[in-house]
């Protein structure tokens, strides 16, 4: 799930394994993963049969995935994975992490198996360095997207995150993040034209998975950059990990204010990431975005419901809302079609707006 790879290969290899990374997502990982899944099952359950099957064919014999509570299907995906690839014949070990929920001993007890007898320094070293990366990467992909639209030339901060993401697999100790980090924030602003300015800002919420994996979602953040445009998407796995591994009391706070924000629409939750799909695009309707993206694989009930939610949303707060719901049977040139549409209806809504407001200002002299 995107660069999530980074920081697990971190924590499992320092805690005694030896790590294997499944090759990146391509067409061939996609066409494994539904040739042997369940026909209605979602893209994010595909792409993972396609991971397994390609990491076992490499000599993985571990599976750690991660298991889940309520209506969204994501609970039961393990058990699904690890039925099909036995009825592949593969042989393996399959460790499923259940969300602890705020209690750290049920984690450590669930890492057990991985821990290779490791001190407790060791493993608490481990988890601070895995969450160091993590924290990284996200900072400066944050930062990429603020860079991305203003960049003197096209793909030079992509390419720059690319080459962080490269350090960051490679270096093992805070001081030597630390200095990735301030190197590549440099690189970033360095990149960035003079005097520029974003030409529409769009904010992207749905599933988890599909907002994380650039395979999943088409790469629409690059796109949506190259475009000109400067974006915000309402998850981080950071965020996720605070949410339902430590239980931050402020992010509690966070979550109540999504809540709230959604309850005229949705007031109550429906599994997966719902709930905040529909609270978190009021919040960035309020905060002035011109338009909101809304990602979910196919056949995702959490996500319908939230979309079902939508054209009230945009009749209340008067702003453009587009869902994608992806397959595995989603072409490049659709997304790019309905994208392109959707920013020209952006754009000329902006249009409009500032002739009413030169109009309106020539009137009042």
């Amino acid at each position: 799930m995107g660069t999530l790879w980074i920081p697990l290969k971190t924590l499992f290899t320092h805690l005694g394994n030896e790590t294997v990374v499944p090759p990146p997502i391509t067409r061939r990982t996609i066409e494994i993963g539904n040739m042997y899944s369940p026909e209605y099952a979602c893209l994010p359950l595909k792409i993972n049969v396609g991971n397994f099957v390609e990491a076992l064919e490499m000599g993985a014999d571990t599976i750690v995935m991660g298991g889940g509570t309520g209506p969204c299907r994501f609970g039961y995906y393990a058990q699904v994975e690890r039925e099909i690839l036995k009825e592949l014949g593969a042989t393996f070990r399959m460790i499923i992490i259940e969300p602890p929920q705020g209690n750290w001993a049920k984690l450590l007890q669930d890492l057990k198996p991985l821990n290779n007898r490791k001190t407790w320094n060791e493993i608490l070293y481990a988890l601070r360095l895995a969450w160091l990366k993590l924290k990284s990467i996200e900072t400066i992909e944050k930062l990429l997207f603020k860079i991305r639209p203003l960049e003197k030339n096209r793909g030079s901060s992509t390419r720059i995150f690319q080459h962080f993401l490269q350090q960051m697999d490679k270096i093992n100790s805070p001081k030597e993040i630390k200095e990735a980090v301030d190197e590549t924030k440099k690189k970033l602003q360095e990149a960035k034209k003079e005097n520029s300015h974003y030409s529409f800002k769009i904010a992207l919420v749905g599933e988890i998975y599909m907002l994380n994996e650039p395979e999943a979602n088409k790469h629409i953040e690059k796109k949506i950059g190259e475009m000109g445009g400067y974006i915000e998407r309402n998850i981080f796995i950071s965020e996720w990990i605070k949410d339902h591994l430590l239980k931050d009391p402020f992010r509690f706070f966070l979550r109540r204010r999504k809540c709230q924000a959604a309850k005229p629409y949705l007031n109550h939750f429906v599994g997966g990431h719902g709930l905040e799909s529909v609270g978190e695009s009021v919040l960035f309707s309020r905060k002035g975005f011109d338009g909101i993206i809304h990602i979910m694989p196919f056949t995702c009930t959490p996500e319908v419901i939230a979309q079902t939610c939508f054209p009230r949303v945009m009749k209340d707060y008067n702003i453009p809302i587009l869902s994608l719901s992806l397959d595995e049977h989603a072409a490049e040139a659709g997304l790019m079609t309905r994208l392109e549409a959707f920013i020209d209806l952006i754009m000329q809504r902006k249009s409009a707006r500032k002739n009413i407001l030169c109009k309106s200002f020539h009137g009042f002299d």
